[in-house]
């Protein structure tokens, strides 16, 4: 059991440990100001770290199952019902930030373009810059679907997660109480098997004291009957 508590707590640093530097990732994407290639290096790289911890929280269920004493198994559900908590706050804050940034990427673009075509109103050029505009803003668009559909992913995958993690917490509990009621049932047996022996020895002495009677009447009879 101490190898599975070092086990545990070794995990559990390391879950701290990528929680810490996915919130400092996440505030690095909400000052994000571009280019928007260097929001989806964020974005990846932040779609690792959510992997990680998800791995890392799904190792310490498994640690859980393994521990044999009640009210230590139930400390370790409750922290992981936490480091849950915090995975599921980093996914929203993780999803915001990058929709805020994205967003102000695409309108720190709109401003650059439209401030050029302005300086050139009623010529041909007007009209190309306008077209560049249309083309970035459907870049961009096209980019901020990508990455809400990679988030959507992410929560789904999350999910999935979290509820395998519940049935094993509910595996946990059951089996739990199946052994509660075993050791009850072992306990009923043991009191009945002392029962049953006190009872033999009662039964052993008296089949003695009968004996011993029966001789005592033997032998009266032949001395009456000899003298």
């Amino acid at each position: 059991m101490v190898l599975l508590d070092e086990t545990f707590d070794s995990v559990s640093q390391d879950v701290t440990k990528h929680h810490l530097e996915l919130t400092a990732l996440i505030q690095d994407i909400q000052q994000c100001t571009g280019p928007l290639e260097y929001l989806n290096d964020l974005n990846a790289e932040g779609r690792a770290k959510i992997a990680v911890l998800r791995t890392n929280i799904e190792k310490l269920g498994n640690l859980a199952e393994c521990e044999r004493d009640k009210q230590r198994r139930t400390e370790l559900l409750s922290i992981i019902d936490s480091l849950k908590g915090q995975l599921t706050s980093a996914l929203v804050a993780f999803k915001k930030a990058n929709i805020l940034s994205a967003n102000a990427i695409e309108e720190k673009s709109r401003e650059e373009l439209l401030g050029g075509s302005e300086e050139q109103q009623g010529t041909v050029r007007k009209r190309k810059e306008w077209g560049n505009v249309a083309k970035e803003s459907s870049r961009l668009t096209d980019k901020l679907l990508e990455i809400s559909r990679s988030l959507a992913e992410a929560n789904e995958r999350s999910g999935v997660t979290l509820d395998a993690l519940i049935t094993s917490s509910d595996t946990v509990k059951q089996t739990n109480t199946e052994l509660e009621d075993q050791q009850q049932v072992f306990a009923q047996s043991g009191k009945l098997l002392g029962k049953y022996g006190r009872r033999e020895i009662t039964d052993k002495a008296l089949l003695a004291l009968a004996f011993m009677f029966f001789l005592a009447c033997v032998f009266y009879i032949l001395q009456k009957r000899l003298f």
